[in-house]
């Protein structure tokens, strides 16, 4: 029995070697072809337009009147009413505040008492003159005498107009004690209030005239030379996206703000009700390139050894490479690029830290069914 065993074991014993032989001869197959497997990595790409030989220049500011009147009192005085508030609608004539008139009534008093003792005087005067005349017409009394009364008559008239005009002045500036409006407009600002002494010309409230609006933007030293008077703008409200308008450049300053170093701009707007003053408006001019920019998505760029980099899409290849760009600004569409790219260039859009120097890809997007409709049409014109 054990000899029988035995001669069955060796009998056995090459088959199974070559079971084992096959087995590890199958693994290292699988093993080959799974490295010899490649890894192709879809892509989502963008390809590169022709750059725009213009550029768009949006700056934001405030709607207000072309005129604001700060009024204040003529006189000096301490106020003693306030009539508005901002906000409220005021017109020619209304009363806006009121000082305290009380000394400037005295004066009218002291200047009517001091014209009735002119006037008084006049006609005590214009007695001794005709008296004159007539004793020198008899030949009763020297021609000096006649002189010397006719010049204490036009003396007495020359007080007496003076009186006048004081008396004038002083009711002058009785009615200047009321701070009325000049034209239609509304109050957009008061400086001060009841109780408050104010010297003449110190301004109590500000009016805004109805009538044309315009924003006022501050624009850049290297931006301004693009603004000139006449020059014809998009307006843009943040209130109302729906509403743009079509606005003017009215005024660029001569000088540079001392401060923030930016040129004041002011554009007219046309009548539109729905501007009210105070919105936030966002003016857009068109400009021209001075440098040729592309365009890309914030996604595309990417960064490698402190470089700014996108990932450019080999056509023939299907593989991707690093290409330093030089940045020109940010927008909010992506990021306009100066340098380093050209039209017709395909750029991964996004992944890009998935990305490896000649790794192979797939094109996904737009630049994709480009590059398949551009194979499609070679086909074709081989057949």
């Amino acid at each position: 029995m054990s000899l029988s065993k035995s001669i069955t074991n060796r009998r056995a014993a090459p088959g199974l070697a070559l079971i084992v032989v096959a087995a590890l001869g199958l693994a290292g197959c699988s093993q080959e072809k799974a490295e010899v497997k490649e890894i192709i990595r879809p892509v989502k790409v963008v390809e590169i337009a022709k750059a725009s030989d213009t550029r768009q220049l949006s700056y934001s500011g405030s709607v207000r009147a072309r005129t604001e009147m700060n009024l204040g009192f003529r006189i000096n005085g301490k106020i003693t009413e306030r009539l508005v508030d901002i906000g409220d609608r005021v017109k020619p004539g209304d009363v806006l505040a009121r000082i305290d008139p009380t000394d400037y009534e005295l004066s009218v008093r002291s200047a009517q008492a001091s014209l009735d003792a002119a006037d008084r005087q006049v006609e005590t005067v214009e007695l001794t003159r005709k008296r004159a005349e007539q004793l020198y017409a008899k030949n009763f009394a020297p021609k000096s005498q006649l002189e010397q009364a006719t010049l204490s008559y036009n003396q007495a008239v020359a007080t007496r107009d003076s009186a006048r005009s004081q008396l004038a002045q002083a009711q002058n500036q009785v009615r200047y004690t009321d701070l009325k409006a000049d034209k239609n407009g509304i109050v957009t600002a008061v400086a001060a209030d009841v109780g408050q002494v104010v010297g003449s010309g110190t301004p109590v409230v500000t009016v805004a005239i109805d009538g044309e609006k315009e924003v006022l933007i501050a624009v850049p030293e290297t931006d301004i030379a693009e603004f000139k008077p006449g020059k014809t703008v998009k307006a843009g409200f943040w209130s109302d996206e729906a509403l743009t308008l079509d606005g003017k450049v009215r005024e660029v300053a001569g000088s540079a703000d001392p401060q923030s170093r930016t040129f004041a701009v002011r554009v007219s707007l046309p009548n539109d009700p729905r501007v009210l003053l105070g919105m936030t408006a966002s003016i857009e001019a068109a400009a021209g390139n001075r440098q040729q920019l592309v365009s890309i998505p914030l996604s595309a760029l990417a960064q490698k050894d402190s470089q700014s980099i996108v990932w450019t899409v080999d056509r023939n290849g299907g593989t991707v490479h690093a290409h330093p760009v030089k940045v020109a600004a940010f927008t909010p569409d992506g990021v306009s690029v100066a340098d380093g790219l050209k039209p017709g260039d395909v750029v991964v859009a996004a992944g890009t830290q998935f990305m490896t120097e000649n790794l192979k890809v797939k094109l996904t997007g737009d630049a994709a069914q480009q590059s398949a409709s551009a194979d499609d049409d070679a086909a074709r014109r081989l057949r």
